[in-house]
C-alpha cells in the first residue's frame, strides 16, 4: 500500500512524520508524471506545487479553511490530497476529473478558476462573508507570480484591509507564466537574494511579507505557515518553486511542458499526434511572420500566449514589433488600440477566444468606438476539449456581433485563413478572425484578396441549405452525403463572414431551398444560428430554419469526438435529425 492510497482526506496528513511527508510528495509527483504521460495536461506547474500543497494541507484544515486557486491549472496535487487520488487517472477525461478547480466535483474546491487574476478578489469576498457571518476559518488565495501582471489582481490588492485576519496570500513564484514573465513586477520579485524590493512592494498593500522560502522544503513551509496563523494582519507568503521539478525535460523546457501532450516517460519526448497536417495557429504564426518580413508597419500583441498563438518566432526576429504584455487581456486590447491610432501601423492582437471575453469593455471603448482597424485573431475558437467549461471559446461571436462596424469572419481551412489575414487591413475596420486549434488543409495556391462580407456556395443542392461556419463545413459535407443516401439534395454554404453578412447570397439561398440549417461550433445563443434566424425574420422569409451548435449549457471536458457526439454536433446526429424532420414535417407541406 502506498502512502498516497492511504490519504482519504487532508486530515490524514496530520499523523505523518516529515520523512513520510517527503515520501508522499515523491509519490504524488510520480503519479502526476504517470497520468500526464497518458492523458496530457498541465505538467510543469503541478510538478512545482507538490511540496507546497503537502505543507498547506498539513497545517490547515480543508475544506473548512479555504484554498482559493488562481487559474487552478496547478491544483492537481490538491486534488490528490482531497479524496480524488483514486480517480486521478481520469483527469481531463470524459466524465472524469476536471483539470481545474471544480466546486461540483469536491467540497474542497470553492470557485471555478480557468483564467488568471481572480483569486485575490474571490478570497477577499469570501473573507468578508466569513467575518460578517461570525466564522473564523482561514482564507488562503494561492497565486502565481504571473497573476500580478493582471490588473484585476492589483485592484484586489488595493482593497486589502490592514486589519484583515486569517488571510494568507500564498505566492508560488516560479518566474513563469505559460511563457517567461514580462514587465516590472517580474523584476521586483526576482531582485536580490532577500527580495527586499518584493517586501517593500507588498508592504505597500498592507501585507506582512514573509519570505522568500524554498517552496520544496516541506518543514520550512510548515514552520512559516504555523507562524503566520496568529498574525493580526494579512500576510504574503513568498515561496520560490521550480516549474517542472522532478522531471528534467520539464525543468529544461518549461514553456513546452506547461501544457503537454502524452509523452514517453523514459525518453521524456512527447508522442506524435494523429495528423501530419499543420494547425490553424501554426499557419497563422508562420504566415504572419511572412507578412511582417514584407511590411515593417505590421505589429503583433499577445497576452502571455506567444507559444500557443505561435508568435515566438516573430517575437525573436522582430522583438520591437511583437509584444507579450503578460496576462493582461484588457491592457492588450487597449494597447492595440493605441498602436493603431492614426492608422499607420497594422496591428494584430492574437488572443484566445475564451480570454477575449475578459476585454469586452476595452474592445467597445478603445477600439470599436474610435474605429481603429485592429485585427483580432481569436485562437481556440470552439471547443477546448480536455480543458473543459472554463476554456471553451464558444461565446465570442455573441458579444462581437453587438459591436457596430465590427467585422467577424472565420476561415474553413488554412489557405482561407491566409487570405483573410492578407485582406483584413484593406477593410479599414476592427476585425475578428476566429479559428480553432486543430489540423487543417493548407493548399498550395495563389492568395487572393477577399472582398468584405462575401460568402461562398461550396456545392449546390435543391432541398436543404447547410450553412456551416468555418471548419464545420467538413461536417456539412458529411451531412450532405448522408442526406443524399436518403434522397435529399443539399447545398453546402460557407458564409465566411458573420458580420457583415452576405445579404445577396442568402437572399438567393432562402428563396431556392425548402429549408435551411446552421451548423457551428459556437453557442447557438448568440452565434451563427441567432444571426441567421434574425436575418430570416427581418427579411420576411418563410423558410424552416434549424440550428445546430453548442447548447445553452456548460460543456465539460473530454476528447473532441466525445464532446461533439454528446451535444449532437456530429454528422450522423445532424443528418438523422434532419431526415426525420424532413420526412415527417417538411416534405408533406413543401
Amino acid at each position: 500500500m502506498t502512502l498516497l492510497s492511504s490519504i482519504h482526506t487532508p486530515r490524514d496528513l496530520k499523523a505523518l512524520t516529515l520523512v513520510e511527508l517527503e515520501e508522499l510528495a515523491a509519490e504524488m509527483r510520480q503519479t502526476i508524471i504517470d497520468v500526464m504521460a497518458v492523458n496530457g495536461g498541465h505538467l510543469g506547474s503541478n510538478l512545482g506545487t507538490v511540496e507546497m500543497m503537502v505543507a498547506l494541507h498539513r497545517v490547515f484544515n480543508s475544506p473548512e479553511d479555504k484554498f482559493i486557486f488562481d487559474v487552478s491549472h496547478q491544483s492537481y496535487p490538491h486534488k490528490l490530497l482531497t479524496g480524488r487520488a483514486a480517480k486521478f487517472a481520469q483527469i481531463r477525461r470524459y466524465k472524469g476529473l476536471c483539470g481545474f478547480s471544480c466546486p461540483a466535483e469536491s467540497p474542497h474546491d470553492h470557485f471555478y478558476a480557468g483564467h488568471a487574476g481572480t483569486a485575490i478578489s474571490s478570497a477577499l469576498g469570501l473573507a468578508k462573508n466569513r467575518d460578517l457571518s461570525g466564522r473564523s476559518e482561514y482564507v488562503l488565495p494561492i497565486i502565481g507570480d504571473a497573476t500580478l501582471s493582471c490588473g484585476m489582481a492589483l485592484e484586489a490588492l488595493n482593497n486589502l484591509p490592514k486589519a484583515l485576519k486569517r488571510f494568507i496570500l500564498v505566492l508560488n513564484d516560479n518566474r513563469m507564466s505559460i511563457s517567461y514573465n514580462v514587465g516590472a513586477i517580474a523584476q521586483i520579485l526576482s531582485s536580490g537574494t532577500f527580495s527586499k524590493p518584493a517586501a517593500t512592494f507588498f508592504e505597500q498593500f498592507n501585507l506582512k511579507y514573509v519570505g522568500p522560502i524554498d517552496g520544496h522544503d516541506i518543514m520550512k513551509m510548515i514552520e512559516a505557515l504555523e507562524d503566520c496563523k496568529d498574525s493580526t494582519r494579512p500576510i504574503l507568503l513568498h515561496l520560490i518553486t521550480v516549474k517542472g521539478k522532478g522531471m528534467e525535460s520539464a525543468t529544461q523546457n518549461p514553456i513546452s511542458w506547461h501544457g503537454c501532450k502524452p509523452f514517453d516517460k523514459v525518453t521524456g519526448k512527447m508522442l506524435e499526434g494523429g495528423s501530419n497536417k499543420p494547425t490553424f495557429p501554426k499557419i497563422f504564426g508562420r504566415h504572419l511572420l511572412k507578412m511582417a518580413e514584407n511590411d515593417p508597419s505590421l505589429v503583433a500583441i499577445t497576452p502571455a500566449t506567444p507559444y500557443g498563438s505561435c508568435l515566438t518566432e516573430m517575437m525573436q526576429k522582430f522583438p520591437d514589433r511583437c509584444f507579450d504584455v503578460g496576462i493582461a487581456e484588457e491592457h492588450a486590447v487597449t494597447f492595440s488600440g493605441g498602436l493603431a491610432y492614426g492608422k499607420k501601423m497594422k496591428v494584430v492582437c492574437a488572443i484566445y477566444a475564451t480570454f477575449f471575453q475578459r476585454a469586452l469593455d476595452n474592445l467597445f471603448q478603445d477600439v470599436c468606438l474610435p474605429g481603429f482597424p485592429v485585427v483580432f485573431t481569436l485562437d481556440r475558437g470552439g471547443l477546448s476539449a480536455e480543458d473543459g467549461s472554463t476554456h471553451h471559446g464558444i461565446y465570442d461571436i455573441s458579444f462581437l456581433n453587438t459591436m457596430p462596424n465590427m467585422v467577424i469572419c472565420q476561415p474553413r481551412d488554412g489557405h482561407l485563413l491566409k487570405e483573410l489575414l492578407e485582406s483584413a487591413f484593406s477593410w479599414g475596420r476592427p476585425t475578428a478572425i476566429r479559428y480553432p486549434n486543430m489540423a487543417t488543409e493548407e493548399r498550395d495556391a495563389p492568395i487572393e484578396r477577399r472582398e468584405l462580407g462575401k460568402g461562398e456556395i461550396l456545392t449546390h443542392g435543391s432541398d436543404i441549405a447547410l450553412i456551416a461556419l468555418g471548419h464545420m463545413t467538413r461536417t456539412a459535407f458529411a451531412v450532405r452525403d448522408l442526406l443524399a443516401e436518403a434522397g435529399i439534395s443539399a447545398s453546402v454554404i460557407d458564409p465566411i463572414f458573420l458580420k457583415p453578412l452576405d445579404a445577396e447570397l442568402f437572399y438567393e439561398v432562402f428563396t431556392s431551398h425548402k429549408c435551411a440549417v446552421t451548423i457551428e461550433e459556437h453557442s447557438v445563443s448568440g452565434g451563427l444560428g441567432m444571426i441567421m434566424n434574425s436575418f430570416v425574420v427581418r427579411n420576411g422569409f418563410r423558410i424552416p430554419l434549424f440550428n445546430f451548435g453548442i447548447p445553452d449549457a456548460f460543456v465539460e471536458q473530454g476528447t473532441y469526438p466525445e464532446l461533439i457526439n454528446e451535444i449532437g454536433l456530429d454528422a450522423a446526429s445532424i443528418a438523422r435529425t434532419l431526415i426525420k424532420q424532413y420526412n415527417m414535417e417538411l416534405a408533406p407541406i413543401l
